[in-house]
């Protein structure tokens, strides 16, 4: 079976690629502790469920517009304006089936063959993928892991050529935690308008900073800038709603009129009631984040601290996001080969399973989410210790 050479550099995501190999161990009778999908362990908040359930019950269930129900979109205009001083109105945002699509949509409207797409890195692993199925070329720029890998303007700029299209940030990142700060967000916005390059900042995970950390938006700057910056936004983390598949752009006209035209061909409209949903939970469910992101921090204090008595590994506190990201070449020159061996190591001896930093751009890393329970966490490094402690022995 011949299929489309577009998909002759396209791998299968390593994130869920992982989940899948757990899920076959765990059906084997294998019990496995998993650090792999960045998937909050939280309910959906009870607001967004039962605004889901009134909206089945009432018969919500039919095509609503594409670019999703009017609601939704004033909702969040009201919010980035008030927020961060956005000038978006509420046809300036499109609701998408979750913010992978918002990302793969804007690459189908802005990039073609011959464009280049700056990327630092390490990235999340659809970025690469969703630019080369746009038929452009990803520009991979890497961050110093000395500083916890965050996203500096300086490298970023220094690589735009005539050519460059666009520059994705994601901050906080995944799969690092490293974010972009608001000095290097501003050097970063103005030199690519400048350049007449967009900048599109997925802002996934907003709400997880940690130690006081402020975040900067590109929506802060759309008013000075807007014909450059373009957001991408989603419910699934900040509300734990990964399986409503909810996300959204915002940015100029023509690119979110381009969007919805690709979105009216390719799902038509995201679902009705997951829409409801996500609105109930953009009104009311701030305090459970709130609350999430305090857990959140304390996990990954938790996990940090675990992972610095492993014989090899090193891992500063992430800025952001839900995810350490530990320098594991230490093991590596202990003979455990490189990150996807590693991971293999784990996930066979120890039972935990964990996803190869080489995925993500960076071989001598692994990714390890704590978007998982405290027991989980000390479980499986107290699984991760022994396993190296007989293999090293």
């Amino acid at each position: 079976m011949r299929t489309a050479s577009r998909l002759d550099d396209v791998e299968e995501s390593a994130t869920l690629k992982v989940t899948r190999r757990a899920a076959e161990l765990k059906a084997a009778g294998r019990r496995i502790l998993s650090f792999g999908a960045g998937e909050p362990d939280f309910d959906s908040p009870p607001v967004a469920v039962e605004a889901a359930r009134d909206a089945l019950r009432s018969g919500f269930t039919r095509y609503t517009q594409a670019n999703g129900i009017p609601e939704l979109r004033s909702a969040l205009a009201d919010r980035y304006r008030k927020d961060y001083g956005s000038p978006w109105t509420a046809d300036q945002f499109i609701i998408t089936v979750g913010g992978k699509a918002a990302l793969f949509e804007l690459a189908m409207a802005l990039f073609e063959s011959g464009d280049e797409v700056i990327v630092p890195t390490p990235c999340w692993v659809s970025f690469p993928d969703q630019i080369r199925l746009a038929g452009a070329t990803p520009v991979l720029v890497p961050m110093a892991p000395e500083d916890g890998f965050q996203i500096k303007a300086e490298p970023i700029v220094a690589a735009i050529t005539p050519r460059t299209r666009a520059i994705i940030v994601n901050s906080p990142c995944n799969p690092t935690g490293g974010i972009l700060e608001r000095a290097d967000l501003e050097g970063l916005v103005a030199a690519a308008a400048a350049a007449g390059v967009h900048v599109v900042t997925d802002e996934t995970y907003e709400s997880f900073l940690y130690d006081g950390r402020r975040f900067a938006s590109g929506a802060s700057l759309a008013a000075q800038y807007p014909e450059t910056i373009i957001l991408v936004g989603s419910f699934s983390k900040t509300y734990a709603m990964t399986g409503w598949r909810v996300g959204y752009a915002a940015g100029p006209p023509e690119v979110i009129e381009a969007m919805g035209r690709i979105q009216g061909h390719m799902t038509s409209n995201p679902t009705s009631f997951a829409m409801v949903g996500a609105l109930a939970a953009l009104r009311d469910g701030g305090p459970q984040v709130v609350a999430m992101t305090a857990e959140f921090e304390a996990r990954r204090d938790l996990l940090v601290a675990g992972l610095a008595l492993l014989p090899g590994v090193t891992c500063p506190p992430p800025a952001g996001a839900f995810y350490a990201f530990p320098d594991v070449s230490g093991l590596r020159r202990q003979g455990l080969g490189g990150s996807l061996d590693i991971a293999e190591f784990f996930l066979e001896e120890a039972n935990v399973a964990v996803v190869p930093g080489i995925a993500f751009g960076n071989d001598d890393h692994l990714r390890l989410s704590f978007a998982c329970s405290r027991e989980n966490i000390e479980e499986g490094l107290q699984a991760m210790r022994e396993a190296l402690a007989r293999r090293l022995d």
